[in-house]
């Protein structure tokens, strides 16, 4: 079907499918986890202890699958280190004007922070095997790595939708916000699953499960803004959303996703799981909605079809 969106843009639909779906979801989740992981780590007490190394593994398992996803997505998966290394000359390769090549290394450099971040937690725990590493959960250690795991969570999270947005493509383009919407949502989704597990493996802090819980709902209602805000910046491209997609947009990100865990959270009658289950759902459809109504839309000369 032919469209009015702008016929600015020429480039082929790159072909994101899945893997880059749950890249985009698990990255989101893996940033916002160490994130938390810093700011307890810096401004907690001892009995937040215990949701501290799990986001820290939340963090780390999330790197692991992020690499695995972006690798296997790739044309030629053996050939990923050539994004980090030069094959000719075998030394380190940055580009700081390449998206893809900024984004390997905040990946690479997040995955080291969240693997201190995991060492030092069991570590603190007396773990057997790490006694020797205990000297990571004293100061400055702690510090040091903290921050620079906030400042590495925040930029995984943002990139995801930062990463989109400088690609030659509708929707993507159109809008400054999807930096800023995949970073609250990042965010959102990583308390929602810090918290799952923490119930699941029966970690009982009900301060800190409460600090988390009021982030969170600081965290949606700021994403709803952002999405408001994002649809408002796409101008007549949000006709691209104007079908089954916008529908699943309202009632799945936005009524499921965010509406329905903030009155969860506010009458305090269901458990945690529920209010969880229903923001990490939300964050996945958001990312599928965003991906695959771009991919969708054609370009054939200056006419853009969907």
């Amino acid at each position: 079907m032919q469209t009015d969106l702008p016929d600015t843009f020429f480039s082929a639909p790159p072909g994101f499918g899945w893997f880059v779906i749950l890249y985009l979801f698990i990255g989101g989740i893996a940033g916002g986890a160490l994130l938390l992981a810093g700011l307890l780590r810096l401004f907690g007490t001892p009995a937040d202890r215990s949701h501290i190394r799990i986001a820290s593994i939340l963090a780390l398992a999330g790197a692991v699958l992020s690499g695995l996803l972006l690798i296997v997505d790739l044309a030629s998966p053996l050939r990923f280190w050539h994004m980090m290394v030069q094959n000719n000359t075998g030394r380190l390769m940055f580009k700081w004007w390449s998206p893809m090549s900024v984004g390997v290394w905040i990946l690479l450099l997040f995955g080291f922070f969240a693997l201190v971040a995991t060492l030092e937690a069991l570590a603190a725990d007396d773990h057997p095997r790490l006694r020797a590493l205990r000297f990571l959960a004293r100061s400055p250690f702690v510090a040091i790595d903290a921050i620079g795991g906030i400042i590495f969570g925040l930029a995984l999270a943002g990139y995801t939708g930062v990463l989109l947005a400088v690609t030659n493509r509708p929707v993507w383009a159109d809008s400054s916000w999807l930096g800023l919407l995949f970073l609250l949502s990042g965010i959102s989704t990583s308390v929602a699953a810090l918290l799952l597990f923490s119930h699941w493996r029966g970690v009982e802090s009900p301060a800190t499960n409460g600090w988390l819980s009021r982030f969170d709902g600081v965290a949606l209602m700021l994403e709803f803004l952002a999405i408001v805000c994002f649809l408002i910046s796409l101008g007549s491209s949000a006709r691209a959303l104007v079908n089954a997609w916008g529908v699943v947009l309202v009632l799945g990100v936005i009524v499921a996703g965010i509406v329905l865990p903030l009155a969860l959270q506010r009458r305090r009658s269901h458990g945690v799981v529920l209010s969880a289950a229903l923001v990490l759902a939300g964050g996945l459809m958001l990312r599928m909605i965003i991906v695959l109504s771009s991919e969708q839309i054609h370009v054939s000369g200056v006419q853009v079809f969907r």
